[in-house]
């Protein structure tokens, strides 16, 4: 009984620094050495109390990716399934959270922010960004046709 109630109070500790998914709560209670059985019966009763909650995490993650960090939803899913968040709750919290967001907008302020409002200077650069913008989790295309539009570029070759 003591060890059960010294795995949930780390788990209590680990959460009250930051949200975490039960995947990562279980793998952190693991690296403390509490027994798997003690694990579970912490999981079983944060769960119940929604002390933790993967769809909370994965509402608040998206959001925070997409209005502080701005990347893109491909980014965001594969991050959130390193997280260790089901598949099927991940698509609801990107669904909710990139639902009318507009990719070329993002693509667009993303360039911006990196060029500082000028153009690429050459093909080398031009290829960087593109790689840049992937690297955030944009779709390809959406990058190739932001970077066509942009002064001199013709999104060509990358």
């Amino acid at each position: 009984m003591a060890d059960r109630r010294t795995a949930y109070l780390d788990a209590l500790h680990l959460l009250a620094r930051r949200e975490l998914s039960v995947a990562e709560c279980r793998a952190r209670l693991l690296a403390k050495d509490h027994p798997p059985e003690e694990i579970d019966a912490a999981v079983a009763h944060l769960l119940e109390t929604r002390a933790l909650d993967d769809e909370r995490v994965a509402r608040a993650f998206a959001r925070t990716a997409l209005t502080v960090k701005g990347r893109g939803r491909l980014r965001v899913q594969r991050e959130l399934q390193e997280k260790g968040i089901p598949r099927d709750t991940a698509a609801a919290a990107l669904a909710e959270v990139f639902g009318d967001t507009d990719e070329r907008s993002l693509v667009a302020k993303a360039v911006k922010k990196r060029l500082h409002g000028r153009a690429p200077r050459d093909r080398a650069e031009s290829a960087r960004l593109y790689q840049y913008l992937m690297r955030q989790g944009f779709t390809s295309a959406t990058v190739m046709e932001t970077l066509r539009k942009l002064p001199g570029g013709s999104g060509e070759d990358l």
